[in-house]
C-alpha cells in the first residue's frame, strides 16, 4: 500500500518512495524487505545505522576493481546472496546527503533487473532528525542463492557514443541535463565546491545541456519536493518534457545524475531518461570532445 504522505505529492510512481514511518514499521520484516544504506561517506554506516540495515559500499562492492564499469552479473548475484536478498526481496535504499548515493545504488540494482526497489524519503537526515533508533550492530541474514541476472544497460544507461549521436538534436526532442554545480557547468570548477579540483583536463559542459543542480529536487529536511514543484524546475525552467524522445542526465562520475534520473523517471514519469555515468570525467578528458562554457 502506497502511503498517503507520498501519494499527496503527486508522483507518477509513488511506490518508489517510502516514508521513515514505513521503514520503522518494517524493521523486523526481514523475510520480505531488505533495508540498504549506501553513503558517500563509506564509514558512516559503522558510526550508526538503521536496525537490520545492511551496507552497500559503492566503491568496493558496486564497481569493478580494474575496468571503469560495474561489477559482473556473477558478482552481483554473489553480493545479493551474501546480503540475504532474493529476486523477490523489496530493497529500500537510504543514505547521507539527500540520498544521492542511495539513488546511485538503486540505479545499479536496476541495471541488473532488480526493480523491486524504493528510496526512504529524507534519508539518514530525516531518520536521525526524528530521533529514530540507530545501532552499530551489523545484522546477519541467512545466505540466499540469487540467480545470475542478465544485465541490460540499454534502457537506463547512456554511453559517450550515444551522447555524441544526439548532439545535433538537442532541443528537438532530445534534452541533456547537467546536474552539477553552476561553477562546474561554467567551467570554473572541475569538481563540486569544497572538494579537490581533479578528474578532468577541461571544464565546461556538453553543448546544449541545461543546468539543474541535482539537490534542487529536495527540501531542507532531505525529502523530495512535490511533483508540481519538480515540474516547475525541470520543465518550466530547464525546458525538459516527459514527451521527449530522449533525456540524458550527467554530472562528474554519474552519482549526482542518478539522483536526477530517479526524479525524472519515477517521480515525474519520464519514460525515456538515461544516466550518462561516464559524465564529465570522461567527456572532459576526451580528445576533441565538444565543450561549451
Amino acid at each position: 500500500m502506497v502511503e498517503r504522505e507520498i501519494v499527496e505529492k503527486g508522483y507518477a510512481h509513488p511506490e518508489k518512495l517510502v516514508t521513515t514511518e514505513w521503514v520503522a514499521g518494517h524493521l523486523e520484516d526481514t523475510g520480505n524487505v531488505r533495508i540498504v544504506e549506501s553513503d558517500e561517506d563509506v564509514l558512516l554506516y559503522e558510526v550508526g545505522h538503521i536496525p537490520n540495515a545492511v551496507k552497500i559500499d559503492w566503491v568496493e562492492e558496486l564497481n569493478d576493481p580494474l575496468v571503469r564499469d560495474y561489477i559482473s552479473a556473477e558478482r552481483f548475484a554473489e553480493l545479493m546472496s551474501e546480503k540475504g536478498i532474493t529476486p523477490e526481496t523489496k530493497v529500500i535504499f537510504y543514505g547521507d546527503k539527500n540520498n544521492w548515493w542511495a539513488t546511485y545504488a538503486l540505479w545499479v540494482f536496476e541495471l541488473f533487473g532488480h526493480t523491486n526497489t524504493a528510496v526512504m524519503d529524507g534519508g539518514r537526515q530525516k531518520w536521525e532528525a526524528e530521533g529514530r533508533p540507530m545501532t552499530k550492530e551489523v545484522p546477519s541474514f541467512g545466505r540466499t542463492e540469487y540467480p545470475v541476472p542478465e544485465r541490460d544497460d540499454s534502457g537506463i544507461r547512456a554511453f559517450k557514443a550515444e551522447v555524441e549521436g544526439v548532439l545535433g538534436r538537442v532541443g528537438e526532442g532530445v534534452s541533456l541535463v547537467d546536474v552539477r554545480s553552476p561553477g562546474e557547468y561554467r567551467g570554473e570548477l572541475l569538481h563540486m565546491p569544497d572538494y579537490p579540483q581533479e578528474g578532468a583536463l577541461r571544464g565546461g559542459h556538453i553543448p546544449g545541456a541545461a543546468n539543474v543542480p541535482w539537490a534542487r529536487a529536495v527540501r531542507e529536511d532531505g525529502t523530495f519536493k512535490s511533483a508540481e514543484e519538480l515540474r516547475e524546475i525541470y520543465e518550466g525552467e530547464a525546458g525538459l518534457s516527459a514527451g521527449d524522445e530522449q533525456v540524458i542526465a550527467y554530472c562528474r562520475i554519474g552519482e549526482r545524475s542518478s539522483h536526477t534520473w530517479f526524479v525524472l523517471k519515477y517521480l515525474l514519469g519520464y519514460d525515456n531518461v538515461k544516466n550518462y555515468d561516464g559524465s564529465w570525467t570522461e567527456w572532459g578528458n576526451a580528445v576533441r570532445a565538444p565543450i561549451e562554457r
